[in-house]
């Protein structure tokens, strides 16, 4: 290969939305700009979102591929690249995949967070892998997949992506994900399988003030213990690549760390797979070197393989000439971007696609993630379920009959019609005969009051009220977008996202009155929550349910738990603050001697792990042998239900400053009632490297394993 031709393979620059537009006759004609790409470098390495509709790409239903025509798409570029490469290399199609497949028609599933209050890995696992059979039936074939971010502070817009606040939790979903995603491959892909992108490496969670991009001002051994075990469990399980961060790491960006990503993810971890930049991350570095030449040569040189979007890495070939970077560390990159072209078999096989799995199942699939999700917080009085003597319901809120706001950002634009609102839900599966009101009250932002009488008068008249508020991160046509994606100036109801940050966690004033408006009346009101991160609200109603970004279907898995066709199963991956002044409040810090603040509780309002079920659990002392922890649980109440049996470790003796606990294994548990089962689960031993003694705590929540009764634990 000549280097031009190499440089070409590194390089991915060009937005795939870019490459098609639409004829008159409803097919598709290639542009002068992908013509002008595979021109330059005599192929082309790598192209971005050819299938990624939003806001932003600007593709919608009637200008963008859909289930029917990607594939077919697919292939007409491909056929375009192949004709283009000398030697015939074909490109990589790079797919967002933040919750299913970012396409017209692709089956959205619900966020990151909301997987997380599932702490159940198996059922990721499945949704993960109808996920990548659809991106490999339409012709795609890498995944691009948030799961290394850790929430520290909530206030961050892409809370939202983030598995929840702890490591181990995290790695246990990064692993189903690799595992659905990629299968079990050994040197190539199945056809229905998707090699992923675990982003981001690392530390980005942990972002001062919560800031998008901010500095992360983190010690080596934070870095360890919190940030890096889900990246580490990824590349354990053979993820086929990693996405740089955009943060910084003790003074370095992550696509400039040499230690970082050469250091230790490489020789350290054996990581032999491929490391891409995010979009544009590799020109910032021209702060430090001084341009875009010698900021590609540093990014190459410190690890990164793939570009995206960057001018940098288009002037490697100057890069070389120049000596600021050899030429052997270009051939090291692009094999292995090769290595994975050939992994995936677009050699044999350039063209793609094939049988799409069925829409029915994806969409049972997601609807199994958010029943699973939901979380049951608060339930004074047994309000819910809902009793059979309730026959007048008011479904009040912004979010209340909106399926809009229900699936999170990365979401591409869905035909009217799709998903299932709260109020549609609660419509279709309540008691014949049940009167069932509505209305919205207020919208989500701003502090229009006008609507709310109208709220009360219904909430007056009935029974119950369901009072279902929260934010949005729906992108439109109106938002603001950076170069590379993130919302600017957010001008619609968009207060979760990417580039959607907060300085206080209050939801629009407007649901503050409506809440106080709606308990005043003395009508009973549970209060669901559909939301990127943890929102203040105060603890006035008597039933209380987050339900996070649940995804179209959402409403349907909401009004199944309200009426109690459903178990409540979700368990906080996240503290839930009682003000923003109380950050950071996640469970898992250091174990100092620190109080309480003189004006307010330094404990969160709800704790990590937390969740209620419909039924009471009763834990029994645990014992340990050092290689695993054994509890028996019983159901001490009247209806089958689910515990998520936690193990932390309380460390005493060790080699340094401990925390005051660390999550280390977790098993969800069925039990009918009045069942009574032991449970072992294994512990890490690698884990408990540099201990000498401990504790096993074994509870339903962080806080309730602070009070629990302890298992001495002897390294």
């Amino acid at each position: 290969m000549t280097l031009r031709e190499k440089v070409g393979q590194l390089n991915q620059r060009m937005y795939g939305w870019d490459a098609y537009r639409r004829t008159p006759d409803g097919g598709y004609e290639l542009t002068d700009a992908l013509y002008a790409e595979t021109d330059r470098f005599e192929g082309l390495g790598a192209l971005y979102g050819l299938m990624r509709a939003d806001a932003w790409s600007g593709v919608e239903h009637g200008s963008g591929p859909g289930a029917d025509d990607s594939a077919a798409l697919a292939e007409s570029v491909q056929r375009h690249v192949l004709e283009r490469s000398r030697l015939g290399i074909p490109a990589l199609f790079v797919e967002e995949v933040p919750h299913g497949h970012m396409a017209l028609d692709g089956t959205v599933l619900p966020v990151n967070l909301a997987v997380g209050a599932t702490w159940d890995p198996e059922l990721y696992e499945r949704a993960a892998a109808h996920a990548a059979a659809e991106l490999r039936a339409r012709g795609g074939h890498l995944a691009l997949v948030s799961a290394l971010d850790i929430a520290r502070d909530p206030r961050w817009g892409r809370t939202e992506e983030c598995f929840g606040e702890d490591p181990y939790l995290a790695a246990r979903l990064t692993e189903a994900l690799v595992r659905g995603m990629q299968g079990t491959p050994v040197d190539g892909f199945a056809a229905d399988k998707a090699p992923v992108v675990l982003k981001h490496f690392a530390g980005q969670g942990a972002t001062v003030g919560g800031r998008n991009s901010a500095e992360s001002e983190l010690g080596s051994r934070e870095l360890h213990e919190i940030h890096l075990l889900a990246a580490r469990a990824g590349v354990r399980a053979g993820a086929a690549a990693v996405m740089a961060a955009y943060n910084e790491v003790d003074g370095m960006p992550c696509s400039g760390n040499r230690a970082l990503l050469t250091g230790l993810l490489r020789e350290s971890w054996e990581f032999d797979g491929l490391v891409m930049a995010d979009g544009l991350a590799v020109d910032r570095l021209a702060r430090i070197t001084g341009d875009k030449v010698s900021a590609g040569a540093r990014a190459l040189d410190a690890g990164i393989d793939l570009s995206l979007w960057d001018e940098g890495f288009t002037h490697l070939a100057e890069a070389v000439e120049r000596g600021l970077v050899k030429e052997a560390a270009v051939d090291a990159a692009v094999a292995r971007v090769l290595r994975l072209k050939f992994r995936l078999g677009l050699f044999e096989r350039p063209y793609g696609g094939g049988e799409l799995p069925s829409r029915e199942q994806g969409r049972a699939l997601s609807t199994d993630l958010a029943r699973a999700s939901v979380t049951l917080l608060r339930n004074d009085g047994g309000v819910l379920p809902v009793s059979a003597r309730v026959s007048r319901i008011a479904v009040l809120g912004p979010q209340s009959a909106t399926v809009a706001h229900q699936s999170g950002d990365y979401t591409a634009p869905q035909h009217p019609g799709t998903g299932t609102s709260v109020l549609d839900g609660l419509r279709r599966l309540a008691p014949p005969g049940t009167d069932i009101r509505y209305a919205r009250g207020c919208a989500l932002t701003g502090g229009d009051l006008s609507g709310i009488p109208e709220a009360v008068a219904a909430a007056a008249a009935s029974d119950l009220a369901v009072l279902v508020l929260g934010g949005s991160s729906a992108r439109t046509t109106e938002t603001d977008f950076a170069a590379n994606g993130a919302a600017l100036t957010t001008v619609s109801e968009m207060t979760c996202g990417e580039g959607a940050d907060l300085a206080g966690l209050g939801l629009g004033r407007a649901q503050y009155a409506l809440l106080d408006a709606v308990v005043a009346t003395g009508t009973p009101t549970a209060v669901v929550l559909i939301q990127g991160r943890p929102h203040v609200v105060p603890d006035t109603a008597a039933a209380l349910l987050t339900a996070w970004y649940p995804g179209p279907w959402g409403g349907e898995a909401i009004a199944e738990v309200l009426l109690g066709l459903a178990e409540p199963h979700g368990r906080l991956p996240v503290s839930v603050p009682r003000s923003v002044a109380q950050l950071p409040v996640y469970y898992n810090h250091k174990d100092t001697e620190y109080g309480g603040y003189v004006d307010e509780s330094a404990e969160p309002l709800y704790a990590f792990g937390h969740g209620l079920a419909y039924t009471s659990f009763e834990y029994g002392s645990p014992s340990t042998d050092g290689h695993t922890a054994t509890v028996d649980v019983t159901n001490t109440g009247a209806r089958q239900g689910r515990t998520v049996v936690q193990v932390y470790l309380r460390r005493l003796i060790t080699s340094g400053w401990p925390r005051t606990l660390e999550l280390f294994a977790f098993e969800g548990v069925d039990l009918a009632p009045g069942e009574c089962r032991s449970v072992s689960l294994p512990l890490d031993r690698d884990r408990l490297a540099g201990t000498k003694t401990g504790e096993i705590r074994v509870a339903g929540s962080a806080r309730a394993a602070l009070g629990a009764v302890p298992a001495v634990l002897e390294i």
